[in-house]
């Protein structure tokens, strides 16, 4: 991806978003539009036909909205990394958007310049949060975290770089176990691996830098 522009598909059902969010990219250099959807139907379409590195998807679409979107996208098996960009940040919508294969969650209201640095971070591979939703995944909203008080255990552990086996040592129990912690973890954050757990664990707060 280093020797050409990254592809962004901007995904919208307001004209006036997706212009400016047109405007931003292309004037950032180093990323080129691929397109603009309207609704969840019309995106899955222009994702097979323009295979964009990046989609930035609003989670209100009409038809289908952004969560089918993710579903459908990981059922046809289409590479894409997805940024959601909308104006909800309550946890009820981020959590099923990070489950369904969300990389990053940004609300409409976002800096230009942030709004670029975080497509050139999910398309590098990264998990890209707001701080108040990385919060409210962690637990910091009302509802509770999404994780048990021993998967956060494991968690902080795994993002000082522990191996499985160093992670039950410390924590006395079975290497057996903890591969089902981080099975687990991996499943509720919608994580792909390791790396994306401590990216988690540092955005959250769960662990330092």
């Amino acid at each position: 991806m280093a020797d050409r522009p990254i592809r962004v598909l901007i995904v919208d059902d307001h004209p006036a978003v997706r212009r400016g969010l047109r405007a931003f990219l292309e004037l950032a250099g180093g990323l080129e539009v691929t397109g603009e959807a309207a609704d969840g139907i019309s995106a899955l379409d222009l994702v097979a036909a323009t295979a964009p590195d990046v989609v930035l998807l609003d989670m209100v679409l009409p038809g289908m909205d952004g969560v089918e979107v993710l579903h459908e996208l990981r059922r046809r098996e289409l590479p894409a990394r997805v940024l959601v960009v909308t104006s909800f940040t309550d946890r009820s919508r981020l959590l099923p958007a990070i489950r369904a294969g969300a990389r990053g969650y940004l609300s409409k209201d976002v800096d230009p310049i942030a709004l670029v640095a975080a497509v050139r971070s999910v398309a590098a591979g990264h998990l890209l949060l707001e701080p108040d939703a990385a919060a409210a995944l962690a637990g910091g909203a009302p509802g509770g975290s999404p994780l048990t008080a021993r998967e956060r255990e494991v968690l902080v552990l795994l993002a000082d770089g522990r191996s499985n086996r160093e992670i039950a040592r410390s924590l006395r129990v079975a290497e057996k176990t903890v591969k089902t912690h981080v099975s687990s973890i991996l499943l509720k954050l919608g994580l792909a691996d390791r790396t994306q757990a401590a990216l988690y664990a540092v955005r959250s707060g769960l662990a330092g830098d």
